[in-house]
């Protein structure tokens, strides 16, 4: 665990983030002219071919809190931390960021340029609204610091979504909110999406349920015929029980055996990571046998990721599959959002079209609704459902490789919807602009990557070069 950031950093550390950036600035210009430029990272959370590229970026020193500020309820970031070392140095002073993503080595800089959502979405928006300033090493080679007030103000509202085509995030100013030692979570069961959606609604209008207030509101879809919605509220006092799921037991099964739980404030924030929501049983670790043999140390979601790695570097498992005579598959890793009233519509199609269970669902709104990220636009009166899938669906013969994908991205976009980018897809340019800020998203390039060292979003997020 790294150590905790004390209430005033010292001035070492701001002086050492100085040199720091001052450092990465001369890398940045020691680069030869018109080579693409990337951050030289060791680990990502996108699930798109990402090609090699000479120019990498050293920005692993980005890493740690600067400052926190309990009284403010602020902390100063930088880019590269991660957000199990993020919420390790701020629980201490019993405050947390207003939306922690659910995977620990996701990165702050990674959250805000390429999005992020969690239970507390519903009233905290993703983590880009709760950012008060950002210092950023643009495209032209600058670090310039973007505030929703100064002349970077263009930059600051159009940072998000930009997966780092316009700049990489240096350091983020963020809110963090109070928490309490426990969470109480109540498992409800429903037998339809629309009953789902309608006790979604109320919750998230009224922040309350049968009279417990709620603080966090995530769901699974099972089935057409079965789904959860967990609410989670605060708790002060010791709970009679508490159950913790970093090590033998699961999260998700859980949410189907239990009515109602308690996790300390850490566990929660990681209930899904232990098992990468429901994804470690392709790696046969949720099998008992198997369990009991792995250290719970390595029962984290970048442990599969290494695995996944290996296989898509060397494809064992492919080649194991053709020689068994096993159908090819297609990966399907998505995650989408669309309106809340149109969430039963896009279920009863997945359903039919893709063969893929469980859903995670996780309701989404503005933080505030008067300010606009024009990258990724969402109607700020609207209450959206985020709807996450992350499997493989098997081939029929002479199918279209991409065929489900397809299939997803063109329902999302009939319903109104949005689809994240970390992944695969494949907007033509023109119907990719209109969905993406086209118009912001040029006069962005135009001011800070004017020569292009930087990919465009479109090269990076559909062309996959």
């Amino acid at each position: 665990m790294p150590p905790v950031a004390p209430a005033v950093a010292p001035s070492e550390a701001w002086a050492a983030y100085r040199r720091r950036v001052a450092g990465l600035v001369e890398q940045y210009r020691a680069l030869p002219a018109g080579s693409p430029v990337r951050l030289a990272k060791r680990t990502s959370n996108l699930f798109r071919p990402r090609a090699s590229a000479a120019g990498g970026l050293d920005v692993a020193a980005f890493d740690g809190v600067l400052s926190i500020d309990p009284d403010a309820r602020t902390a100063d970031v930088q880019g590269m931390t991660t957000y199990e070392h993020l919420v390790d140095a701020t629980l201490p002073h019993g405050l947390m960021p207003l939306v922690v993503p659910e995977l620990r080595t996701i990165t702050l800089g990674g959250a805000l340029t390429g999005l992020g959502i969690e239970s507390s979405s519903w009233r905290n928006g993703m983590p880009h609204e709760s950012v008060l300033e950002l210092d950023v090493l643009t495209g032209d080679g600058r670090v310039v610091t973007a505030r929703p007030d100064n002349e970077h103000r263009d930059l600051f509202f159009g940072f998000p979504n930009s997966y780092g085509t316009l700049g990489y995030a240096l350091r983020a100013r963020i809110l963090l909110e109070p928490v309490t030692p426990w969470v109480h979570l109540r498992h409800l069961a429903f037998g339809s999406v629309a009953a789902l959606a309608g006790t979604v609604r109320e919750v998230c209008a009224t922040g309350t349920h049968e009279g417990e207030p709620v603080a966090f509101v995530d769901g699974v879809w099972w089935g057409p015929q079965e789904c959860t919605l967990t609410l989670g509220s605060w708790q002060a006092d010791p709970p009679p029980v508490v159950h913790s799921y970093g090590g033998q037991a699961i999260y998700y099964r859980s949410v189907r055996a239990r009515s109602e739980d308690w996790l300390t404030v850490r566990d929660y924030l990681w209930r899904w990571d232990t098992d990468w929501f429901w994804c470690s049983r392709a790696f046969g670790v949720q099998r008992p046998g198997v369990r009991r043999l792995v250290p719970p140390r390595l029962l984290r979601s970048d442990t599969y990721w290494r695995i996944l790695a290996f296989e898509q570097r060397f494809g064992v498992k492919g080649a194991l599959d053709r020689l068994l005579g096993q159908p090819e598959r297609e990966a399907v890793v998505q995650d989408v959002e669309v309106p809340l009233e149109r969430l039963e519509a896009f279920l009863e199609g997945f359903a039919r079209e893709v063969p893929i269970e469980p859903v995670w669902l996780c309701p989404l709104r503005s933080r505030d609704p008067g300010r606009r990220w024009p990258l990724y636009d969402l109607d700020p009166d609207a209450l959206w459902v985020n709807l996450g899938f992350w499997s493989s669906c098997p081939l029929a013969p002479g199918m279209d490789p991409d065929h489900h994908n397809r299939w997803v991205e063109a329902e999302v976009d009939r319903l109104g919807g949005r689809k994240s980018l970390y992944s695969t897809s494949f907007y033509d340019e023109e119907r990719f602009w209109s969905l993406y800020g086209g118009g912001d998203y040029r006069r962005l390039k135009a001011a800070y990557d004017p020569d292009g060292r930087l990919l465009d979003l479109y090269q990076k997020c559909v062309q996959r070069r």
